[in-house]
């Protein structure tokens, strides 16, 4: 890296290739794309995040690596095409996120930024830069990858114009994982049908079109909109039908209708060591984590390529010897915990292993249910861009807790203090009035809604709290088997399929509403840039004591108090 009048010309491994020039911004903390910047006007709208309500537009956005969210390629996607996006990315090491948004906007809408990962020593020095400039960066296209002869067809067009075009991404992706070759996957969930604006839109479309069809069984994430009540909720024409276009490309190229955000709660769920291909970043964490299964962390628009082409870089979660713990982190002793300890315990584990694999140890005695490790895991892929975690004698690759005894991994002890900060991080409103009761991110499974209704039964919702909750289609109809819908229904609980929080406008959330309470550590963390609204966090006792009463009166639990 050399300077002259101010302007740094820097070199590294390039990604997408490109010239640039522009005023640095520049942050050492990752960044979700998805919640955190806003793809209509550029905005970081990440309100924890040290460039809050800084603009990307025309700048050269330096940071270390992606974090949360699969959908923040969408986001990029859609920055490039309406043209608020940064002049050019430069990050510490090769991320995917971030990159196969740029490369989908070069390979199907012919625009693009350059890309470059310059290394943990050149990144630290442009901490003090004013302006960067890129040169005629070129990048590498997988040619070293060795392809089967399926693979070269699909390539060269004897599957149509769609699988062959997801093949090229594919290909660019896995250059940048340093695959080799390609794997064959058995199953997809696809991220990209979420509706980001009109370049996703666009893309999905050009898909179909081109005869895209799906070559493995495929399932689809939480949608933008209620598919089949959003004119009832009085969703807005401008976003139910383009959201619901984006759902319906996806099914005509053979994707499952299953609009969830949580498909391992889905009857067939992967088993251990399936290789499969999962966007959505907890539903990535939840596969690899509790099921065992094999998937890197996806991004949106690289799943539905591989769901084409059936093919997938060999890298990453997919080998064995990527799984491993990269750290461990002790939590202390606790006394009468609740279900708040999940996810707020993912938060911040998330916060502390931002791209490390953590292995945790000392909560296997509280015995976490499914429900408690889909909290953890929601929080933990919001705060970390680690594709899986490892709960001691409590997830299948650490039931043996001596199982990585041999590593001898860094240790990070969690305090009392450290639980109480990351509560008070969660927690950005004061406590007293709240105006809507969240629930549901990701997807209430059935057993959830069991226990809501327990908490419901024999109370009166207070007339101005809504509580809403969303859920999958197949959860749903199990409560409602069970009953449980009836006893919510009473209470006053408004159900809403298809879509999650992460989506969710108003008017489901109320004009009028200030304040937020929800019991997911995910939702507490993006609601605020998504909504404008601040949060209130707390255990699903706690919401329901607050739709009861009408607002949170902020005691701390017993166990963290």
């Amino acid at each position: 890296m050399s300077s002259l009048h101010d302007t740094a010309d820097i070199r590294g491994r390039v990604l997408v290739s490109g010239s640039a020039e522009g005023e640095v911004l520049f942050t050492d903390t990752a960044l979700s794309f998805w919640g955190g910047a806003d793809a209509v006007t550029g905005e970081i709208i990440d309100r924890h995040h040290p460039l809050s309500g800084e603009r990307l537009t025309g700048r050269v956005l330096v940071l270390p690596t992606s974090r949360g969210s699969c959908t923040g390629s969408g986001v990029i996607l859609e920055l490039i095409l309406n043209g608020q996006g940064p002049a050019a990315i430069v990050l510490e090491n090769p991320e995917a996120i971030i990159t196969l948004g740029v490369i989908v906007a070069e390979e199907v809408f012919g625009r693009t930024i350059p890309v470059i990962a310059v290394g943990k020593q050149a990144f630290a020095a442009l901490k003090t830069a004013k302006r960067i400039r890129i040169s005629d960066a070129v990048a590498g296209i997988g040619s070293d990858i060795a392809l089967t002869d399926q693979d070269q067809a699909i390539l060269a067009g004897e599957r149509g114009e769609a699988a062959a075009v997801a093949m090229r991404i594919v290909l660019r992706m896995a250059a940048l994982e340093g695959a080799t070759e390609l794997i064959d996957i058995t199953r997809a969930h696809i991220d990209g049908c979420i509706y980001t604006g009109p370049g996703g839109l666009a893309f999905a479309e050009k898909l179909r079109d081109l005869g895209g069809r799906v070559v493995v069984p495929t399932t689809l994430n939480a949608i933008s909109v209620d598919h089949r009540r959003w004119q009832a909720q009085g969703v807005s024409e401008d976003l139910g039908r383009p959201a619901s276009a984006v759902a319906d490309a996806y099914v005509a190229m053979g994707a499952q209708p299953t609009f969830t955000c949580a498909p391992y709660l889905l009857d067939d769920r992967p088993a251990r060591d399936e290789q499969i291909v999962w966007a959505e970043s907890n539903a990535v964490v939840y596969a690899n984590s509790v099921l065992g299964a094999r998937t890197m962390k996806y991004p949106d628009y690289l799943d539905i390529a591989i769901a084409l082409t059936g093919r997938a870089p060999k890298a990453g979660c997919h080998l064995p010897e990527e799984r491993a713990p990269q750290m461990k982190v002790t939590v202390p002793p606790l006394e009468g915990v609740d279900d708040s300890l999940w996810p707020l315990l993912g938060y911040l584990i998330g916060t502390i292993s931002p791209d490390a694999i953590p292995l945790v140890e000392g909560v296997s005695g509280h015995r976490p249910d499914t429900d408690a490790l889909k909290a953890f895991g929601a929080a933990f892929a919001t705060t970390s861009a680690a594709p899986m975690f490892h709960i001691a004698g409590v997830t299948p690759e650490a039931l043996d807790p001596t199982a990585f005894a041999a590593l001898n991994l860094p240790t990070i002890a969690l305090t009392q203090d450290d639980l109480q900060r990351a509560w008070r991080e969660l927690n950005g409103a004061d406590a007293g009035a709240v105006q809507l009761v969240s629930l549901g991110n990701p997807h209430f499974s059935a057993t959830e809604l069991a226990a809501l209704a327990a908490l419901c039964r024999g109370k009166t919702r207070h007339p101005k709290v809504p509580l809403v909750v969303t859920c999958g289609r197949s959860e749903m109809a199990k409560a409602e088997a069970a009953g449980h819908v009836a006893d919510l229904i009473a209470f006053g609980v408004t159900l809403v399929n298809d879509t999650c929080w992460c989506m969710v406008t108003e008017p489901i959330i109320p004009v009028d509403a200030e304040v937020i309470m929800t019991n997911s550590g995910k939702y507490a963390h993006y609601g605020p840039g998504l909504t404008g609204r601040t949060m209130r966090f707390g255990s699903l006792a706690a919401c329901v004591e607050t739709a009861v009463i009408g607002e949170d009166r902020g005691h701390l639990p017993a166990w963290l108090g």
